[in-house]
C-alpha cells in the first residue's frame, strides 16, 4: 500500500460532532480518514459524513465524503480531495494507515477501546476518558464555559444525561423510541412540525413531536433501535439553515482538536531538537 503524508488523522466515529472536527481539519490541510459502524445511529444525518455508510456519498457544506472498503481506497479518496468513511468499528485500519493522530469522536460517554498507544497523538472527545491513561488529551464537550477546552490531566465533565438547551428547550426537543424496533420516519429533516404531529413509527408505535419547530435530525429509515433511543431532534428556533450546517458546538470542539494537534506537533519538534543536541 502506498504511503501517505505524515499529516494523516484517523477519526473514530463520523456523526455530527466528528464531522465538525473532520471539516475543520480538512480545511487546514490535514488528510482525514473516518470510521463508522455498519448501521450508525446518527440523528443529525444531514451534517454527518457517516451518512455515506447508507448513501455511498454525501456532501456536508463544501466537503464531499464517500464510503470506501479498505485503507488503500481511503488513501485514493484523499488524493481526490474526498473524505473517506470506512465501516470499521474497531478502527483496525490504523495498523495499515499508521495515523499521526487518532481522534476518538464516537461520543459513547465511555471508552469503547481506544488506547493511548494507538497513535503518536491520541485525542478523545468528552466523558469516559482520562488524559494520560486512555489518551494524551481530552476535549471538553459539555456546553458552557469550558466547551472545547483541552484537558491534559484528568477527565471531561461527567455526562449529565440531559440534552443541551437549544431555543430554551432541552428534553422536550428530543424524540425517543417508545419501544425497540425498526424506525419508519413520517417527516424528513428540514420539515416544519407542529406540537403533537406524528413524525415517526418504531415497531408500529407512534412518535409525536412535543414542541413546534423544524425537524433538525432523524435517524435513518430501517434502522433497528432499542427502546428509549434518541431517534430525532426538533429545533424550536425554526432556522432551516441550522439543519444543513455544522453546529457551533461541533466547531468549538473542532477548534480544541486542532489546537491539541498543533501543540502536539510543537512538542514533538522540541523533543526532536533536544535529542539532536
Amino acid at each position: 500500500m502506498k504511503k501517505h503524508s505524515d499529516n494523516l488523522i484517523l477519526i473514530k466515529g463520523s456523526g455530527d460532532l466528528a464531522t465538525g472536527v473532520a471539516a475543520r481539519l480538512y480545511h487546514c490541510g490535514f488528510a482525514v480518514v473516518m470510521t463508522e459502524l455498519p448501521a450508525p445511529l446518527m440523528v443529525r444525518r444531514a451534517v454527518s459524513f457517516g451518512e455515506a455508510v447508507y448513501e455511498s456519498q454525501i456532501q456536508v457544506e463544501d466537503i464531499q465524503a464517500c464510503r470506501v472498503d479498505d485503507p488503500e481506497a481511503a488513501l485514493n479518496a484523499i488524493d481526490h480531495h474526498v473524505i473517506p468513511v470506512l465501516v470499521d468499528p474497531d478502527a483496525n485500519c490504523r495498523y495499515d494507515l499508521s495515523p499521526a493522530v487518532l481522534v476518538d469522536a464516537i461520543m459513547a460517554k465511555h471508552n469503547t477501546g481506544t488506547r493511548i498507544s494507538d497513535a503518536p497523538c491520541v485525542i478523545a472527545l468528552g466523558p469516559g476518558f482520562t488524559a494520560g491513561v486512555d489518551c494524551h488529551v481530552v476535549i471538553e464537550t459539555n456546553r458552557g464555559h469550558h466547551l472545547g477546552r483541552l484537558i491534559y490531566h484528568g477527565s471531561a465533565q461527567p455526562d449529565t444525561g440531559a440534552p443541551g438547551e437549544i431555543g430554551g428547550k432541552t428534553n422536550d426537543r428530543i424524540l425517543r423510541s417508545p419501544v425497540s424496533g425498526v424506525v419508519e420516519s413520517r417527516a424528513k429533516i428540514g420539515d416544519q412540525v407542529r406540537e403533537g404531529q406524528l413524525v415517526a413509527l418504531v415497531d408500529g408505535q407512534p412518535v409525536y413531536a412535543s414542541i413546534p419547530g423544524i425537524l433538525r435530525g432523524m435517524i435513518h429509515d430501517g434502522v433497528r433501535v432499542p427502546a428509549r433511543t434518541k431517534i430525532g431532534d426538533v429545533d424550536p428556533r425554526c432556522e432551516p439553515d441550522h439543519c444543513m450546517s455544522i453546529s457551533e458546538k461541533a466547531f468549538a470542539i473542532a477548534g480544541g482538536v486542532l489546537e491539541a494537534i498543533l501543540r502536539a506537533g510543537i512538542l514533538l519538534a522540541v523533543n526532536k531538537s533536544k535529542q539532536a543536541n
